[in-house]
């Protein structure tokens, strides 16, 4: 496909999921609970909001990695794309785990076993591992691709319930881990790969209408309305599928429904960036949308003392004043991203350094 069908707002909204991100970790961490009051109407909206980062970024993770896919199988030649996929979610797997370590512990001979805990990093590499898989037995009928991912992203949402309080004891927490919460993983592979798969059915349609004529109004206004649709009708829509169905799973799904809801915040969003995606080209939203892997590193290691277990949190931890949270959160976004700018190079040069690496270690 031709360069001009590149998605520019994407990196815009990489750049406002990871800056959301950082405020929240932030304020998440160091409010102090008196604070936390959800009769507030302040908090409740900034906790809204907050709601929403995780979503985007298993979303876009999905739209641009498949996007990526689909055109280097359109020009002939997706091999290399499909091992730097594989690749790719094997390093964020290996960062994820990585970021809980602490080595003064570990020195000491003390290993603690939340270090097994999952997050987001590997949940991300594992959906893009999962992607890769779907791409390849169905790369040939990109139809059937489309819809069998629309199918995923459903069953994942849908079936949550049947999950939600699962615990798997008997099985080793390496594994567990990636299905349950009961051990402290903040992030399981479900329901989050339905996000993924979602975000992958929408590059999709991306990847074969892009180029063609009003292709830009219509998506925004079918983003806006679908966004609008699945917040505020996507538990009726369940509720009318039991009645005539009287599969009780609907209905359970339905009356706890923020999955389908926060993809709508989510495909509202996207609409907002792509509309005004001509004004964010080369802009310093797009740069920092650019560097989402090293900004999460360096506030991972900032805020709660990767490596070293001496972060902000450990001296700050749940101490702040309102106006103080908010304060610091401002400091650390720029802190955070000045540190990306001028001290870290980009994902892709991190992804190539530890990928040539690699290489020498198998020679």
């Amino acid at each position: 496909m031709p360069k001009s069908n590149r998605l520019y707002f994407i990196d815009a909204v990489r750049a406002f999921a990871i800056l959301m991100m950082l405020q929240g970790h932030f304020i998440d961490t160091l409010l102090s609970p008196i604070y936390r009051d959800k009769n507030n109407v302040i908090y409740t909206t900034w906790s809204y909001f907050r709601g929403i980062t995780a979503p985007v970024f298993f979303t876009i993770s999905g739209l641009v990695f498949t996007y990526l896919l689909l055109r280097a199988y359109a020009k002939g030649n997706d091999k290399p794309r499909i091992k730097k996929g594989v690749f790719r979610g094997l390093l964020l797997i290996g960062i994820g785990y990585s970021l809980r370590i602490n080595i003064f512990g570990w020195i000491s001979g003390y290993f603690n076993p939340y270090f097994l805990v999952i997050d987001v990093l590997q949940c991300i590499g594992l959906s893009l591992i999962l992607l890769v898989g779907l791409h390849i037995l169905l790369k040939k009928h990109t139809y059937i691709f489309s819809i069998i991912l629309f199918i995923i992203g459903s069953i994942c949402f849908i079936t949550e319930p049947l999950y939600r309080t699962l615990t798997l004891d008997n099985i080793p927490a390496v594994i567990a881990n990636y299905m349950t919460k009961s051990n402290g993983s903040v992030f399981t592979i479900l329901p989050w790969f339905g996000y993924t798969a979602f975000g992958a059915f929408i590059s999709t349609v991306f990847f074969r209408h892009v180029h063609k004529n009003r292709f830009k109004p219509l998506v925004v206004a079918s983003f806006f309305i679908i966004g609008v649709l699945l917040i505020y009708g996507s538990s009726w829509f369940l509720l009318e599928l039991y009645d005539m169905t009287k599969i009780e799973l609907l209905k359970r799904s339905a009356d706890y429904n923020y999955l389908f809801t926060r993809l709508g915040d989510v495909i509202i969003l996207f609409g907002l960036f792509y509309a005004f995606e001509r004004f964010l080209k080369k802009s310093i939203i797009a740069r920092i949308g650019e560097k989402t892997l090293s900004i999460y590193v360096i506030h991972f290691i900032l805020l709660y003392g990767s490596f070293t277990g001496y972060g902000i949190k450990r001296f700050l931890y749940k101490s702040l004043e309102p106006y103080q949270a908010i304060a610091g959160a401002i400091i650390f976004m720029i802190a955070v991203c000045f540190i990306s700018f001028h001290y870290a190079k980009t994902n892709h040069f991190v992804y190539n350094l530890i990928r040539k690496l690699a290489d020498k270690i198998k020679k």
